[in-house]
């Protein structure tokens, strides 16, 4: 054993070796010098604990396997990915890309100070919510509006803000879960609120709502189920009709619309999206709605509606737990800011630009992308299909939209090799695995991507990176 630990190379004699000594120019000194005594003290470890003889490497080898363990540890794993899945609103590659403006505007804040809470005119403290409240009252025809950082938390503070210790009715039909465990009665029961259910499963009527009213109600609670479609037998009351009923009542009425629409979508062939406007044009007195969903901008919850219900919200002691930051509503303003023009929020949001990429035109493109990425050297072919594509994974799942993919097929090893050898490399690229071909989706491949996907392909036919491939096999 003494001679085995004898024959580990010290610090000083690795670093000295060009796999190391190239690497202290890409990482700092300190990273590398710490590197290299992480790995040996743990060598010397496995060394002592040992039954059998090891065979020690070379100290070239040492410094080449140190080197390759250092870099793989300082790769961040939030990385750029190009989303070929198909799927646009994919949770897990963080839902909608933002467009130039918002990722400028961001920029702008980001590396200084900002009027967050100052008024720059009288020099007087603000409220930061000042930054995009204009514009989504100007947009959604709402008298006030706040924003928070998700729709969950928008959920939980309006029903805490407006219902706390008071019953709210909603459909058994709508008491959704979304990802990450999200339970409405959860959140219910987490605000303060208590909750209230009305009718079945598949059938609620309008009836049930108002038979439910007592003295102890404190809101009608409405909610868009964009993750799950109940058909056959069923039915369940209009928007219209709720609000009939909070009117006769006094009570407020919350429209809980979800992905966040600020226009009709089925021009791109998305049906059945509840739009902020009409919410607020029907009468309801608050609407919740994500930001990084339809609305294309930053990850956040957006309340508006009546000024007096939006005021006790934003007083609420959540309000701060909840409160988004600069650079989340700088994005947002500038997001908000195309959809002043719909024709310039299409061109300029990416969301909506590839939901109104024509179809012929992903055609063109696969079809030119095609021999380029067969040409790479590790891909026997590579096809130009049709097939369909979705918003998202949880969001209208029964609603297909056309696409056009290059479906690859390996030219060694198997498909399932290709996609993690593609999804481990840089650029990091994700499709989706069908009839035993991966399939590259433009569908929610950004334009300027194209060519990153033949350099994505490039990368894995060297070599090294087959090797690593087939080796997980």
């Amino acid at each position: 054993m003494k001679d085995m630990l004898r024959n580990i190379p010290s610090v000083n004699e690795l670093l000295e070796y060009p796999p190391l000594k190239s690497l202290v120019h890409t990482a700092s000194h300190n990273v590398v010098v710490s590197g290299v005594r992480s790995f040996l003290d743990n060598l010397r470890t496995n060394v002592q604990s040992s039954a059998a003889a090891m065979n020690i490497p070379t100290p070239s080898e040492l410094a080449e396997r140190i080197a390759s363990w250092i870099t793989a540890e300082q790769k961040l794993s939030l990385r750029p990915v190009i989303n070929a899945t198909g799927i646009l609103l994919h949770t897990g590659l963080g839902r909608a890309p933002l467009a130039e403006e918002a990722i400028a505007a961001m920029s702008e804040v980001a590396g200084g100070y900002a009027s967050l809470e100052i008024d720059l005119a009288t020099g007087e403290r603000s409220q930061r919510v000042v930054a995009v409240e204009r514009l989504l009252t100007k947009l959604t025809g709402a008298e006030a509006a706040t924003v928070v950082n998700n729709n969950a938390a928008a959920t939980l503070i309006t029903l805490a803000g407006v219902a706390t210790g008071k019953e709210v009715v909603v459909s058994r039909g709508e008491l959704i879960e979304i990802g990450g465990s999200y339970r409405l009665p959860e959140v219910m029961s987490a605000s303060g609120a208590i909750l209230r259910e009305v009718g079945t499963t598949n059938k609620t009527r309008a009836a049930d709502y108002s038979a439910a009213v007592s003295s102890n109600t404190g809101a009608l609670l409405h909610v868009h189920t964009s993750n799950y479609v109940v058909v056959g037998f069923t039915e369940s009351p209009q928007l219209h009709e709720l609000i009939a009923i909070g009117r006769k009542h006094n009570l407020p009425v919350i429209d809980d619309i979800g992905s966040g629409a600020l226009i009709d979508l089925k021009k791109y062939g998305i049906l059945g999206e509840p739009i902020a406007t009409d919410s607020i044009k029907a009468g309801a007195d608050l609407v919740l709605f994500s930001g990084d969903k339809l609305l294309g901008g930053p990850q956040c919850g957006i309340i508006v509606g009546k000024s007096a219900l939006i005021q006790k919200i934003m007083k609420h002691p959540l309000m701060r737990a909840f409160r988004v930051d600069k650079l989340t509503l700088s994005a947002l303003a500038a997001t908000l800011g195309l959809y002043q023009d719909p024709e310039v929020a299409e061109r300029r949001v990416p969301l909506l630009s590839l939901l109104a990429t024509p179809l012929d035109n992903l055609k063109n493109r696969a079809e030119r992308l095609a021999p380029q990425l067969a040409a790479t050297g590790g891909i026997a072919t590579a096809e130009p299909v049709q097939d369909h594509a979705y918003l998202g994974g949880g969001s209208v799942p029964s609603q297909e939209i056309p696409t056009w993919c290059v479906a690859l097929t390996p030219s060694k090893g198997n498909v399932n090799a290709l996609a993690a050898a593609l999804r481990t490399g840089i650029p990091a690229v994700m499709g989706r695995i069908k009839n035993d071909r991966l399939l590259l989706d433009l569908r929610s491949v950004l334009p300027g991507q194209d060519m990153l996907l033949v350099d994505a392909l490039t990368a894995f036919a060297k070599p090294a990176a087959m090797t690593e491939s087939l080796a997980t096999l």
